[in-house]
């Protein structure tokens, strides 16, 4: 089965916990806070691998989480860092954060790796907390949560050339003559239910790949017909080879056809009309094919790009064709899908309003809710099994205003406040 669209869900592992310790040995005295820090989660690294080609495997397992670091130790020893987890995936994968919709990574090349998902960092032993005016702390941090994130990966395959047009007017066909690739071939519509990836060769010892996408149809671009689906797949290709059934034996004009594919892709994206187009005039084996070829080119006018007249089935013509797609290829620049700011690996240097550390809302019971990422943070990480660490959490909440906004909003001695799924009392 062909799969090129999956849902999946990634959490990088979190960091382990710090602890409170302290230095136990004969004949020393005073022993000092020895905990040690708690090791770093692991990284979610997505790699490419050339020998995959198709989203399969992720119908089967959808979530990913990595391994928490180890926690800290006595004796100032830190927990052990885990490595990364690395999962595999096919070449022109596109990964896209479903909750934001910024595209993460643009991944082409075998070897290419990318951190999709970072692991959290340990959380400190209390010897890091020590200090002249308390060089004994009670204080000790949880490991960071690892970063969580919803994920939609798209497969748009690596092809330097990509076969468009109606079903049925013989793109299986064509493909099946110049490459290896043995697609299905029927008498039916949409016989071409996947892409198909052919490596072609020409007479001058020139290669390209070349891909049979399922026929296209009127509003494909909104979801009309089996092409909406593949219609991602024409978006690397450098060339495009639009055939044309010449024959009109399926009752439709070549024209027309050809106006209809066309607006179809320029809906679709517009930057794929930038791409030089070469129209095949397919079935000219047929007696009333040259007749509508004639008409065809008279419709066009002089502007018309590039047209080929071959027979797929008699291989009449073919070769030429591939000789001039080779030449295309040639001069055909590369069309990026995305631009480096776009991409969120890309390291792009911007101005940014900085995110609110918390904000305030009121619970259909009154009780007062923080959210926010900065002090969801800092809960998760704060031991609330020490009385010092919930004092030191406190101070953390002071600091960062929130005091003072809950009072602004009418907090008074006693109300409810709750942070996730835990509710605390508000006291002056």
């Amino acid at each position: 089965m062909f799969v090129d669209k999956v849902k999946i869900y990634v959490k990088g592992g979190d960091g382990g916990n710090g602890i409170v310790a302290y230095r136990r040995e004969k004949y020393v005295p005073d022993g000092g806070p020895a905990g040690g820090d708690g090791g770093k989660g692991a990284d979610v690294v997505f790699i490419v691998d050339e020998g995959l080609r198709t989203l399969m495997d992720f119908r089967y397992q959808r979530h990913f989480k990595a391994e928490r670091g180890e926690n800290g130790r006595p004796k100032n020893q830190h927990g052990k860092s885990r490595e990364a987890m690395e999962v595999k995936i096919p070449p022109g994968t596109t990964v896209t954060d479903e909750d934001t919709g910024k595209v993460i990574a643009d991944l082409t090349e075998h070897g290419q790796r990318a951190v999709i998902a970072h692991g959290g960092r340990g959380g400190r032993g209390n010897s890091r907390f020590a200090t002249p005016a308390n060089p004994a702390p009670e204080i000790a941090e949880n490991g960071q949560p690892g970063q969580e994130r919803n994920l939609i990966l798209e497969l748009k395959v690596l092809a330097d050339v990509g076969l468009v047009g109606f079903p049925s007017v013989g793109k299986s066909t064509l493909l099946s003559v110049v490459s290896a690739a043995r697609p299905k071939i029927a008498d039916y519509h949409f016989t071409t239910l996947t892409p198909n990836l052919g490596v072609v060769e020409t007479d001058d010892q020139r290669s390209f790949v070349m891909a049979d996408l399922p026929g296209l149809i009127e509003g494909a671009h909104s979801g009309v017909g089996l092409g909406h689906q593949f219609l991602r797949h024409i978006e690397r290709t450098r060339v495009i080879v639009h055939v044309i059934d010449m024959s009109g034996l399926e009752g439709r004009d070549p024209y027309d056809d050809y106006v209809t594919i066309n607006e179809e892709l320029e809906q679709y994206n517009l930057r794929l009309m930038e791409r030089p187009q070469i129209i095949v005039a397919n079935k000219m084996d047929i007696p009333a094919a040259e007749e509508n070829l004639e008409l065809f080119r008279e419709m066009l006018g002089d502007d018309a790009p590039d047209i080929f007249p071959i027979s797929a089935v008699t291989k009449k013509g073919v070769s030429g064709l591939l000789l001039k797609i080779a030449d295309k290829l040639e001069t055909a620049p590369e069309f990026p899908l995305y631009s480096e700011e776009d991409i969120e690996q890309r390291v792009v240097y911007k101005f940014e309003k900085q995110e609110d550390p918390f904000h305030i809302s009121r619970d259909d019971d009154g009780a007062f809710v923080i959210e926010g990422h900065g002090i969801e943070t800092i809960f998760k990480m704060t031991d609330f099994g020490r009385d010092d660490s919930v004092k030191r959490f406190a101070r953390r909440m002071r600091h960062m205003g929130i005091d003072d906004a809950l009072r602004e909003r009418g907090a008074k001695d006693g109300d409810t406040v709750r942070i996730l799924n835990y509710e605390f009392e508000f006291v002056e």
